[in-house]
């Protein structure tokens, strides 16, 4: 996986990320758009037939665009880690 910044800025961040997919992406925007101090979040797949995708982050206040992705990075891999130890609980159930 490889990631290419686009357009850097005090407020915003735009990054190229090869071999990642909707499912990755949305999960982002998604903890981004919880942050407070995130003012927009998105991305975009701009060819069906390639596998970039491109993130779009523009904060407000004193937050830096690259510390908002890095928190909504670490919320999705605590997600992550809570819905693996429940599956693994009913799993064992069945």
């Amino acid at each position: 996986m490889k990631v290419k910044t686009l357009k850097k800025t005090s407020s915003e961040l735009k990054i190229e990320v090869e071999g990642i997919g909707h499912t990755i992406c949305n999960l982002l925007q998604k903890r981004l758009l919880e942050d407070e101090n995130v003012d927009l979040a998105g991305y975009d797949i701009p060819h069906p037939l390639s596998s970039n995708s491109v993130i779009y982050i523009r904060t407000k206040g004193n937050m830096k665009p690259e510390e908002a992705l890095r928190n909504a990075v670490k919320k999705a891999h605590e997600m992550n880690k809570e819905f693996s130890k429940e599956l693994k609980k009913a799993l064992k159930k069945i």
